[in-house]
């Protein structure tokens, strides 16, 4: 098959998302009091409802149908007053009931949108949108609803290849799941590369997490995506048939998985084929998209109110209610980052996606200038980012301690010690609980700033080396590496390496 690149300058790809995201930070299901626990052993939280015995009534969960309107707020949805919830047929073992109790065609949350900012020179093939000075732009992804529903149970199949249904000796269900809280945001088809949908469903993960609403954890299934993607000729207008990518778990396999329907799509079509609607699975194993069944119409489902759940009539206080909960966003908290502490947008952006990391740098930057905020931020993007995804741990972790990240920030910003050594006491405060300062003073790790000591060895070196200074005066620039490593030479490594290359420059400049 053609490169994706290759694809794309004939075809035009378009992308539309089912985003389902659990409500985990609840701590009872949709419409029953069954708790909700990841992990627990297989079937014990269970009731009438969730299994959906004969005579057992749903009531709607008050805290769920709050987080929903929270998501709907966060992207810029309008809140429907009046809505309702539908029985969808559903027959497959994984529901008891038979039917998925859903919204109809009017949710909870509908018309809204986000904008996506995408970018860099080369880092997509949009055409349609003009883009800024450094290749990137901005597109507006418009959100048909956001609708409630409950989860499914949990089928675990034995025997088969890479845990699916094909070929399986026998297949266990666990029912724990089912009656989960479960939103589902619903894109238009307006993304139109893998990279877009990689990024918008990396934005919405850190809303959902600013608000609190789930773990949004996607190996543990909490977070999770179809895609809808179709192809069409460059120009055109009239879309495409479309295939869905079901159940995907990460957003490595959202990309290639897009990537490889796209071009197999453009494969089928290019050798005069038809595509089918669809629904597929994207095995990362093999890289590639296998038919799971012929994709269902609307009318495949019978949707019809749920006879044992009034409609629901939300009244302006309880919306507003709601509202006032919202927290600082992602997008809104980056600004405010960049504004208050001089981050360059990459930083505060990478820090802001991140509610744990944004409070820790909040905590060890306050009351300090520019410079050192600039060193708390890098420590947390890089070092401690390294180091929570190494321990398998959260910038939350007890022994990450602001007040010692700010430390290190400072003797950091004012050249005590460098970046090495930045590493080094860094390591000590984490592994060993060190206090930075005493490790620091310790092992003499003071960076030496002594200009007069400095220049004296540069003047040193210039004499005992007059052919290499000529040289680089000739247009050797290079050398200049020499001379600044024969003084960090001379001082054991604890001179200041900025300081020497600006006085190493100077002199050899003349």
């Amino acid at each position: 098959m053609k490169e994706l690149t290759e694809v794309l300058k004939d075809w035009e790809a378009v992308i539309g998302l089912e985003v389902h995201a659990e409500l985990t930070t609840l701590n009872t299901k949709m419409f029953c009091s069954c708790p909700i626990e990841f992990g627990a052993e297989p079937n014990t939280h269970t009731c009438p409802v969730c299994l959906g015995m004969p005579g057992a009534l749903p009531v709607p969960n008050k805290a769920a149908i709050e987080s929903i309107l929270l998501a709907g707020f966060a992207t810029n949805c309008d809140i429907e007053k009046h809505t309702m919830f539908y029985r969808k047929g559903y027959f497959y073992p994984d529901m008891a009931k038979n039917f998925q109790t859903t919204q109809g065609p009017k949710a909870f949350c509908m018309r809204g949108h986000l904008d996506l900012e995408v970018g860099g020179k080369g880092a997509t093939e949009r055409v349609d949108i003009e883009k800024d000075v450094d290749g990137g732009y901005v597109a507006h992804v418009g959100i048909t609803r956001i609708h409630m529903e409950e989860d499914a149970g949990k089928m675990t199949h034995l025997g088969g290849a890479e845990g699916r249904i094909d070929g399986a000796e026998r297949s266990l269900v666990d029912y724990n799941r089912a009656g989960t809280p479960l939103i589902e945001l619903v894109t238009e088809p307006d993304l139109r590369t893998p990279e877009e949908a990689r990024l918008f469903m990396q934005k919405l993960r850190q809303i959902y997490l600013a608000l609190g609403i789930s773990d949004c954890s996607m190996e543990e299934g909490s977070l999770r995506a179809d895609g809808n993607v179709s192809l069409r000729p460059r120009g055109s207008k009239e879309l495409g048939v479309k295939t869905e990518l079901k159940n995907i778990n990460s957003f490595k396999n959202l990309h290639d998985g897009l990537a490889y329907e796209i071009r197999r799509q453009a494969e089928v079509l290019e050798s005069g084929g038809v595509i089918r609607q669809e629904t597929r699975h994207w095995e990362p194993g093999a890289k590639r998209t296998i038919v799971m069944r012929v994709k269902e119409t609307a009318d495949d489902y019978r949707m019809f109110p749920d006879p044992d759940l009034a409609p629901f009539d939300l009244s302006d206080e309880f919306i507003e209610n709601v509202r006032v909960k919202l927290p600082e966003l992602p997008d809104a908290k980056r600004a405010r980052f960049m504004a208050e502490y001089g981050l360059p947008k990459y930083d505060a952006g990478e820090i802001a996606g991140d509610a744990l990391a944004a409070a820790l740098f909040e905590e060890a930057a306050q009351g300090v200038d520019a410079a050192v905020a600039k060193k708390v931020a890098n420590l947390v993007i890089n070092d401690l980012s390294a180091w929570v995804n190494a321990n398998s741990s959260s910038f939350a972790d007890e022994r990450i301690q602001p007040t010692s990240i700010a430390t290190i920030a400072v003797l950091l910003a004012d050249d005590t010690i460098s970046s090495k050594q930045g590493k080094e006491v860094l390591a000590a405060v984490l592994d060993e609980g060190a206090d930075p300062k005493e490790y620091v003073e310790a092992h003499g790790m003071q960076q030496t700033t002594d200009t007069g000591a400095i220049e004296a060895m540069v003047d040193e070196l210039m004499t005992a080396n007059p052919d290499k200074v000529e040289a680089y005066r000739g247009g050797k620039k290079g050398l200049q590496g020499f001379f600044m490593g024969q003084v960090m030479k001379q001082m054991g490594g604890q001179g200041n390496p900025k300081l020497i290359s600006q006085i190493v420059t100077e002199k050899l400049e003349g």
